[in-house]
């Protein structure tokens, strides 16, 4: 009924492991994952800083640029400019940044990180009172 495999497989061999094939642990996996989604929240938060001035979004980005770094080695994060005011929708930016704080959140559970899960759940917090109907009309 089925045809058995012929080809042997490219993630193992008999005599172990292939080492042209690039292995990560599942925490490895789960740093990139966390990070990854961070830099994407500290770059949401770049641009809502770009919008608008608050010493909230600045404290977070310096915060969020904190975790990027530690969980890229040492790497700081590419940041996007703040100078100039731009016109956006800050409603659209604080869902997003929303989306991303909860991706991150996620994450940092699984991999039991508490200061990224802490920081994440905070800025969604925070995401969540700027989408207040009260929180929009000020703005």
């Amino acid at each position: 009924m089925y045809e058995p495999i012929r080809a042997k497989s490219v993630h193992s061999t008999v005599d172990g492991p292939n080492p042209d094939f690039p292995h990560r642990s599942r925490e490895e996996e789960l740093d990139i994952q966390l990070a990854g989604h961070l830099a994407a929240l500290l770059a949401v938060t770049d641009e809502l800083r770009a919008t608008q001035a608050s010493a909230d979004l600045d404290t977070a980005a310096e915060r969020l640029a904190e975790q990027v770094g530690r969980l890229r080695g040492g790497r700081t994060p590419v940041r996007a400019s703040t100078s100039g005011r731009h016109e956006r929708d800050t409603a659209a930016l604080h869902r997003k940044a929303h989306a991303l704080a909860g991706r991150a959140l996620v994450v940092a559970a699984s991999r039991a990180d508490t200061a990224a899960a802490i920081l994440a759940a905070e800025r969604m917090d925070a995401h969540t009172a700027a989408l207040e109907p009260r929180a929009l009309a000020s703005h």
